[in-house]
């Protein structure tokens, strides 16, 4: 999981930040009419921010946009902008004592705070708001609504979304949960959010990601299910200026390891990501330890995907 989202393997010397932190960094602060996070993540934690710091850790919310805590009963405008005036000298004066770069850090995120309790931009994440023909289509299931909230968000200028889908560790009794439940779900979901996106003029806009941690088995396992596999597995991506309707890279007859071309690793998907965001490949990042860090571990943009 780690490695899947930030291209490096654990190390106990440094938090890497996952991808949408990287993009939280380089695109959410050229966005300066933003006032929700610029890295919202639907259903799961994802990862963290690492040594970008918490101002661009994700920020988690359920499939159905509900957000706790984010208004104060019996207390004004005008009472709340007092407290926080007061607020805002204690921090000021701690931040002048010169005690590390965590202060500051730590009053951005209360002011990204205020803005979610302040901004009418909160609407994006009702989406109760929608039409129930829509909220049918893409399904009454937690990751249905996850797709119809990333439209939203998208739409209203959040560059980074991650939407999770759990359940798919299927060690046993494998094809019923996939025929009934996962298939159906992840169809339904993603399928909406792809023609969704087409039918507002954003599919050049907005590139779509869909892919697990690792692969499966491809023989079945004694317990009619598939166990950990990660000689190869299949990914897809979608829209944002990428080359359509292709297949890249070939296993043998079972799935079993690559059997021709180049393969890919998790840098190289990431690589094309941030390319197609205009994220320099080059940028370079400072970690806690002060070693240099880049945006990629050592990947490269998938060329055959580039249009």
């Amino acid at each position: 999981r780690y490695y899947l989202h930030t291209s490096y393997v654990p190390n106990p010397s440094v938090i890497h930040p996952t991808f949408g932190s990287i993009v939280s960094k380089e695109l959410g602060e050229t966005r300066k009419g933003l006032e929700i996070p610029a890295f919202v993540s639907v259903g799961g934690a994802s990862e963290g921010a690492g040594f970008l710091g918490m101002t661009h850790a994700p920020f988690v919310v359920n499939s159905d946009g509900t957000i706790a805590n984010t208004s104060i009963a019996g207390i004004e405008k005008p009472r709340l902008a007092q407290r926080l005036a007061m607020m805002d000298v204690i921090e000021t004066n701690f931040i002048r004592s010169k005690r590390g770069d965590s202060p500051q850090a730590h009053r951005d995120v209360y002011q990204k705070a205020v803005d979610l309790m302040t901004t009418e931009q909160m609407t994006a994440f009702k989406v109760g708001e929608e039409p129930a023909a829509l909220r049918e289509k893409y399904g009454n299931t937690n990751f249905g609504r996850g797709c119809l909230l990333a439209r939203r968000l998208v739409e209203a200028g959040v560059p980074f979304v991650e939407v999770t889908m759990n359940g798919w560790d299927l060690h046993q009794n494998a094809f019923p949960q996939m025929r009934d439940r996962l298939l159906p779900e992840l169809d339904k979901g993603f399928s909406s959010l792809m023609e969704d996106l087409a039918s507002r003029g954003m599919s050049k806009d907005v590139l779509v990601v869909c892919m697990g941690e690792f692969g499966r088995t491809p023989r079945i396992n004694q317990n009619s299910g598939r166990d950990h596999w990660a000689s190869s597995w299949s990914i897809a991506l979608a829209g944002g200026g990428l080359q359509t309707g292709v297949a890249i890279g070939e296993t043998d007859d079972e799935g079993m390891s690559i059997k021709s071309g180049k393969s890919y690793l998790p840098g190289d998907v990431w690589a094309t990501v941030a390319k197609q965001l205009g994220i320099p490949l080059d940028r370079k990042y400072v970690s806690t330890t002060g070693r240099p860090m880049h945006v990629t571990n050592s990947g490269s943009p998938i060329g055959e995907l580039m249009g």
